[in-house]
């Protein structure tokens, strides 16, 4: 299953089941934890924001502002356990509709700096 973070943020996606979120990386949200494993960031629509958590390596085109999909689920405190990320033109397979989801965070984004 996929949602968009505003589906997720208003309670449309399952708690403690594997879906995908699709939308932006947030600009100024990654973070990396002391134990040089973990990465925190945020992934928006632009209307809303979930927070999400990542044990490994990130794919080399992944980025804040760009295109991402993350896979895993979301715990009881809101923050989404993410178990596999793909970076948009990521060579893994991308779902019609979060590559959808993503086109129009682009374009809510552009359209939000002009």
């Amino acid at each position: 299953f996929f949602h968009t973070p505003t589906e997720v943020a208003e309670g449309k996606a399952p708690t403690g089941r594997t879906f995908r979120i699709g939308g932006m990386v947030e600009g100024g949200s990654i973070k990396r934890d002391s134990d040089g494993i973990t990465v925190r960031f945020a992934i928006t629509d632009t209307a809303r924001s979930i927070p999400v958590s990542y044990k490994g390596p990130l794919p080399d085109l992944f980025k804040e502002g760009k295109g991402a999909v993350v896979q895993g689920a979301l715990g009881p405190d809101g923050n989404f356990a993410a178990s596999e990320v793909l970076a948009k033109h990521d060579e893994n397979y991308m779902p019609p509709e979060a590559q959808d989801a993503i086109d129009k965070a682009h374009k809510t984004a552009a359209t939000v700096q002009q």
